[in-house]
């Protein structure tokens, strides 16, 4: 298929979200925060989604227009249940409250419980850093059926579990955003690559039979495969402090099998937002951070490397480029978005047309 330009994929999501029960503002946010993603280049968190949110929401474990609400509060710390909304929306409120607590307090320790699939977990950093604080997100998943083994383990116990900090931009350098799962690859990406019909990275995956393969297809059969996590037991060990932080902390639950469905993708997230103003000189602070980042980007960049980058310069390269090159939409992502359009009522032909494919 030729490559879909951003505001026409968004289009396209927004009309299927829609479809499925929402109203005109949380259609858009949804579809909005999704293509978001595709034009950072990573297409795990993006438009390709809709058919699991689609299957969740046939499954009632996906509910439009539901928001967060506060189930405790003392002093910074605030306890908020998401209510398997939308995530793209439950996020970003969460994040809302967070921030203004930081505002009043200095800090905020939030978490978060029982939100649907929270996306792109960067994208709540970013709230964080525009707003001019620091922030560090933790984050696990329940309800879908586990997919990375423990070190050492030859079967899936848990999920792939995001990690994020992010921090405001310097005078010279746009935020620093560190935003990734916790294995080698995300699930979303071996999704991809199964779509695509390409191989992942070595040492990323094993079999049932608990030898490793870089074929995708194994997580998509049955018996399942497994996802590795990253650095070996050190991945594996942050993982399992999502676990603690962002499931058991928040009341959420963590990867046991008596909280999975298979149906949805519910995360719970703790998130620690801080004001860096008072804890020392902002304006050094910020200085410091800007003479660091400068000082590491001048290393001589490796055989084979362009340049040196930070955290958030792929995804910046990656939306000029997409936003003037239009996202690519595999044939197989393409065809699971049909079939997901058509299950809610919204037709082929429309779905075509919204995509410029006719």
């Amino acid at each position: 298929m030729p490559a879909i330009a951003a505001d026409r994929l968004e289009a396209l999501g927004a009309r299927i979200i829609a479809a499925g029960g929402s109203d005109a503002a949380e259609a858009r946010t949804v579809a909005f925060r999704l293509v978001e993603a595709n034009l950072l280049g990573h297409d795990s968190h993006g438009i390709g989604m809709i058919p699991a949110y689609v299957n969740a929401l046939q499954n009632g474990r996906l509910r439009p227009g539901r928001h967060v609400s506060e189930l405790r509060r003392d002093g910074p710390m605030v306890l908020l249940d998401g209510h398997v909304g939308y995530g793209q929306v439950i996020g970003a409120e969460a994040m809302e409250i967070a921030i203004a607590t930081a505002r009043d307090h200095g800090l905020c320790l939030l978490s978060l419980r029982n939100s649907h699939h929270l996306g792109r977990i960067g994208a709540w950093g970013e709230m964080a850093a525009d707003a001019g604080f620091i922030s560090v997100h933790w984050v696990n998943v329940v309800a879908r059926m586990p997919a990375v083994a423990p070190f050492g383990g030859a079967d899936a116990r848990f999920s792939t579990n995001p990690y994020c900090t992010a921090v405001p931009a310097t005078a010279s350098h746009p935020r620093f955003v560190l935003d990734m799962a916790t294995t080698k690859v995300a699930m979303g990406k071996v999704r991809v690559a199964h779509n695509t019909g390409t191989q992942v990275p070595t040492e990323a995956l094993i079999g049932p039979d608990g030898v490793m393969t870089t074929d995708p297809g194994v997580m998509f059969r049955e018996p399942r495969g497994a996802l590795l996590s990253m650095g070996l037991h050190k991945g594996y060990g942050l993982a399992m402090v999502c676990e603690i932080l962002a499931g058991a902390l928040s009341g959420g639950g963590t990867g046991l099998p008596e909280h999975s469905d298979g149906a949805s993708i519910i995360n719970n997230m703790t998130a620690l937002v801080v004001d860096p103003g008072r804890l020392a000189d902002r304006s050094a602070m910020m200085a410091e951070v800007d003479s660091f980042i400068g000082y590491v980007k001048q290393s001589p960049p490796a055989p084979g490397v362009d340049r040196v980058m930070i955290a958030g310069d792929p995804e910046r390269a990656a939306r000029e480029a997409r936003l003037a090159n239009g996202i690519e939409v595999d044939d197989t992502t393409f065809g699971e978005l049909l079939a997901a359009g058509t299950a809610l009522g919204v037709s082929a032909a429309e779905i075509g047309a919204l995509a410029g494919q006719q």
